[in-house]
């Protein structure tokens, strides 16, 4: 389950740097729950070519997060701010 949250994450932050037809894939596959075989049914494409198309899709994502790091970068300024509300917290109840 985590894949699967990482890669839409991964779709949120690169999906636009997708081919049109990998969208379209992506989006059928992980958001509209279609298997392989009805997203080659409903394109008139085989099984195989809907397969090679997310696999595609897929090594692009992670090769985008792997070079420009923006998921990594956000969940590290997340982690700052969480580490600074808790500090000022602490303070806080320290002057009650």
């Amino acid at each position: 389950m985590e894949d699967r949250l990482y890669l839409i994450t991964l779709f949120d932050y690169y999906g636009d740097l997708l081919t049109d037809k990998q969208i379209e894939y992506f989006q059928d596959y992980y958001f509209d729950n279609l298997t392989l075989s009805e997203i080659s049914e409903n394109n008139g494409i085989s099984r195989n070519a809907v397969h090679k198309a997310l696999r595609e899709a897929l090594d692009k994502l992670v090769f985008y997060e792997e070079k420009l790091k923006l998921m990594e970068k956000r969940n590290k300024i997340e982690k700052i701010i969480v580490d600074l509300d808790d500090k000022i917290k602490e303070e806080i109840l320290m002057l009650v």
